[in-house]
């Protein structure tokens, strides 16, 4: 590549916007948004919903989400989680994408729980991934 193609190379890069990714954020973080309002998204498998989670959840699988979303408020915020907070982070990557104010939670249920936040129903638990083969 020569001198001129490589500056052109560059000066493309530079023009080109950046996705705006919304960033994680903690459990805390989460439960204090979801306390001011914020509307609450379960993505995981239904039999996961079932054994634990978050109490006030919209249960919308991640499979179901897409075609749903208009369901949903665009001017509330929106936190989404899932197990360990790998599909919530890819929901919540194209929420944001659209222009929503989408959050993952890091770390997901796991995390939450482990903080001593709340699951229900009472006794709930966090299942594991009904995808994953057995080990």
């Amino acid at each position: 590549m020569g001198r001129a193609s490589r500056l052109a190379f560059i000066g493309m890069n530079r023009a080109r916007p950046k996705l705006r990714k919304m960033p994680e954020i903690s459990p805390g973080d989460a439960k204090r948004l979801i306390d001011g309002g914020a509307q609450l998204v379960d993505v995981r498998a239904g039999d996961e919903f079932e054994a634990g989670r978050i109490p006030g959840s919209r249960h919308l699988p991640l499979a179901e989400l897409q075609a749903d979303g208009a369901g949903l408020e665009r001017e509330k915020p929106l936190v989404i989680y899932c197990r360990g907070g790998e599909r919530s982070g890819m929901a919540a990557d194209a929420f944001a994408a659209s222009g929503w104010d989408a959050h993952s939670i890091a770390g997901g249920l796991v995390a939450w729980h482990e903080e001593g936040l709340p699951i229900e129903p009472d006794g709930g638990k966090v299942a594991d991934r009904s995808v994953l083969p057995p080990s």
